[in-house]
């Protein structure tokens, strides 16, 4: 289609209406990257803040590495997740690839060291501020460090956010190990490069709007959330 205002009214006509085939896109989406998260944070925050308190040897190349894993090629996670899963791959008994399983797997690989990382970086400062005071209540550093994750939890959602972003920006890892499948395994950001190469500028422009204003709006939620927070408990 190649008259743009009629795309566009397209568009919103498919968002408006609900379209079942746009929709079905969105909740597999929203399901992978939210689940991908989750896993993400429960792993990332707690290693972010151990290495934030923690002393031991390497701890520098720790921390160097973490911070350069922020920067992974997604098509190179989306390779290596591929060959682990594959039937000749050490976890292909399992048989999840090109399964939403295998997308969580390959989003969690992703987005874990960002979360880890950004984490660490909030729980440093804070333990710098408040580690004599924890000292003095007798706080060890495991201790200290689930406080100050507590301590620092509106702060961290800056790190959560920051996860689910590239999380739902994702296509190239995601295309690799989930196959693009329709409705089985196609999300926003799949669906969007293959529509655009196809032409279909309708479906392609209605989930780039919601993507976008997904990420706005939980954005928007966070800050809202943190500010309301400050003013509450200082």
């Amino acid at each position: 289609m190649n008259d743009l205002p009629e795309a566009f009214r397209h568009a919103a006509m498919l968002v408006a209406t609900g379209d079942p085939g746009l929709v079905e896109i969105v909740l597999l989406s929203l399901r992978v990257s939210l689940t991908a998260v989750l896993l993400a944070a429960l792993l990332g925050l707690p290693v972010g803040a151990a290495i934030a308190v923690a002393q031991f040897p390497g701890r520098r190349a720790v921390i160097v590495v973490l911070n350069a894993m922020m920067g992974l090629p997604p098509v190179v996670v989306g390779l290596v997740i591929y060959l682990l899963l594959s039937r000749s791959g050490p976890l292909g008994a399992f048989g999840i690839l090109f399964t939403p399983a295998a997308m969580v797997v390959a989003q969690t690989m992703l987005i874990l060291p960002i979360i880890a990382a950004l984490s660490r970086q909030a729980i440093e400062d804070a333990w710098i501020e408040y580690q004599e005071q924890l000292r003095s209540l007798g706080a060890g550093r495991l201790s200290a460090a689930f406080t100050l994750l507590w301590d620092a939890r509106f702060s961290l959602l800056t790190a959560v956010l920051a996860g689910f972003g590239r999380a739902a920006a994702e296509v190239g890892a995601v295309m690799i190990v989930g196959g693009n499948i329709d409705g089985v395994t196609r999300v926003m950001t799949t669906a969007i490069a293959l529509e655009t190469s196809k032409g279909d500028l309708p479906l392609a422009l209605g989930l780039g709007v919601i993507l976008i204003a997904l990420v706005v709006a939980l954005n928007a939620g966070a800050y809202l959330t943190k500010e309301i927070a400050q003013r509450r408990y200082g």
